[in-house]
């Protein structure tokens, strides 16, 4: 079994289960930690209007990755967009392309202003694919485009969260082949290079614990830098 087929089986369990409990009961949350969803994890064909309510009663806080015309759906249900899509940054060519600098860097500004009037605190970003490039000048890169930003980032309190990512399975479904950014080392070294408020990482431990392993050490020593973590 496939890992999203699994996650769906497990949602969708859950899900049968809360359709026979009463609708006014919810669930109650010391609050300590602030659990999103994803669409990914309830059955495809469940509108996305039930998927909130059950995150509500659940006592979820939001969403990942929701575009910004479901964002009031969201708002019904008391959620927040907990992360934004990455705008014009991409799989293919990521912000490790110079090259493309210019082009996104326009539109990455709406998104962050687009953020702030939605209230989602965070954006998603990746490195791209290698393409033969190397570590170091994939930092180089994607250091100068974040430098480009980070400002209005920090007058915004939204932060760009640079996902780590597994380069080992070529299955879109398992991991992103070729990505620059495929482990944890690199995510922080370019979030030190940045320095700023408003760059970080998102640790998904998936993904981490293919690439690095040792995920309980990364988390407690990265925890500074980390902004966001995907469980599952």
């Amino acid at each position: 079994m496939q890992r999203r087929e699994f996650l769906t089986t497990l949602a969708g369990a859950g899900i049968a289960a809360a359709v026979q409990a009463p609708t006014t009961l919810k669930v109650a949350r010391r609050g300590r930690i602030k659990q999103a969803a994803m669409r990914t994890n309830f059955d495809p064909k469940m509108p996305f209007d039930g998927m909130c309510r059950e995150v509500a009663r659940l006592g979820g806080f939001g969403f990942d990755l929701i575009p910004p015309n479901d964002w009031p759906t969201l708002k019904k249900y008391g959620l927040i967009p907990t992360m934004s899509g990455a705008g014009p940054v991409g799989f293919e060519d990521g912000v490790i392309r110079k090259e493309l600098h210019d082009k996104m860097e326009k539109p990455f500004h709406e998104l962050i202003d687009q953020c702030v009037a939605g209230g989602c605190p965070n954006i998603i970003s990746v490195g791209g694919k290698k393409k033969g490039m190397s570590y170091a000048e994939g930092l180089d890169n994607a250091t100068a485009f974040f430098n480009r930003v980070k400002a209005h980032t920090e007058d915004k309190d939204i932060t760009i969260c640079i996902e780590v990512m597994n380069s080992r399975y070529e299955d879109p479904l398992l991991g992103r082949i070729d990505q620059m950014c495929d482990h944890v080392a690199w995510a922080v070294e370019l979030c030190k290079r940045v320095n700023s408020p408003g760059m970080k990482f998102l640790f998904d431990i998936y993904h981490v614990q293919i690439m690095d392993g040792d995920v309980i050490r990364h988390i407690r020593q990265y925890k500074d830098v980390t902004a966001h973590y995907h469980t599952a």
